[in-house]
């Protein structure tokens, strides 16, 4: 918990926050040159399956940065720490934009596939209750004037119940929904010159999660500080 001082998470973020923003500039360029470029059209999909390289990582970060949110919330909930409560909430609109994009591009890429826009799919339907349960935090964390409150932290961590639903939905249940390609015991089951870019495409959404995490947070400690800082001397005054 000393770790997550605001003058330490401060002092990590001041150092991290350039080279953050570096590699992140560079892992979008690679991965978009390999995306676009190096990478081929799929035998049945054709050039369709380049919705991938954003679909993919939106979805995976939307569960990630969920997960994250809610280890962040038991954290508040049993350590009271005010800098894991405001990682939390700044995860959140993070989070909710991936789940959006991957709701969006999933549409997009169903349409020409299934012949749809959207269909009532175990894997579609999970995903947007993630969608449902982030959008929710926010409005909470927004409706409470109490920083103390902990009734976002337990919304959060309710919602995780349903992040390895998402993961698992395709496995459990028969779905139209392709079953995982990168993640399987005997190894992934595409090829490698679609599964470079795709994983450069991740990296760069996983550095990027953590560049706009340490902006947020900054202007949030800095933001707490001034209001401290006003309390006191309407205080005195």
């Amino acid at each position: 918990m000393k770790f997550l001082s605001p003058k330490n998470t401060l002092f990590l973020i001041n150092k991290a926050k350039i080279w953050l923003f570096i590699l992140m500039c560079a892992s979008f360029l690679y991965g978009t040159y390999l995306a676009i470029f190096a990478s081929p059209p799929d035998y049945q999909q054709g050039e369709t399956v380049r919705i991938m390289y954003v679909h993919v990582p939106a979805a995976w970060m939307s569960l990630i940065i969920y997960s994250i949110m809610a280890l962040s919330s038991a954290g508040f909930v049993i350590w009271v720490s005010p800098i894991a409560n405001e990682i939390a909430k700044c995860s959140s609109y993070i989070g909710a934009t991936f789940a959006f994009i991957a709701l969006v591009t999933g549409s997009l890429w169903g349409k020409p596939m299934w012949g749809t826009w959207w269909v009532w799919d175990a894997r579609l339907t999970s995903m947007a209750i993630l969608f449902f349960f982030y959008v929710g935090y926010i409005l909470l964390i927004n409706s409470v004037t109490d920083n103390s409150s902990k009734a976002p932290a337990f919304l959060a961590i309710l919602g995780f119940i349903n992040v390895p639903i998402v993961k698992f939905s395709v496995d459990i249940w028969n779905s139209l929904h392709q079953p995982a390609s990168i993640i399987k015991l005997k190894g992934p089951s595409i090829h490698s010159s679609m599964l470079k870019p795709l994983l450069v495409m991740i990296l760069a959404s996983f550095i990027y999660y953590f560049w706009i995490l340490a902006i947020k947070l900054k202007t949030s400690i800095i933001e707490h500080k001034c209001e401290r800082i006003q309390n006191r001397l309407i205080n005195k005054g």
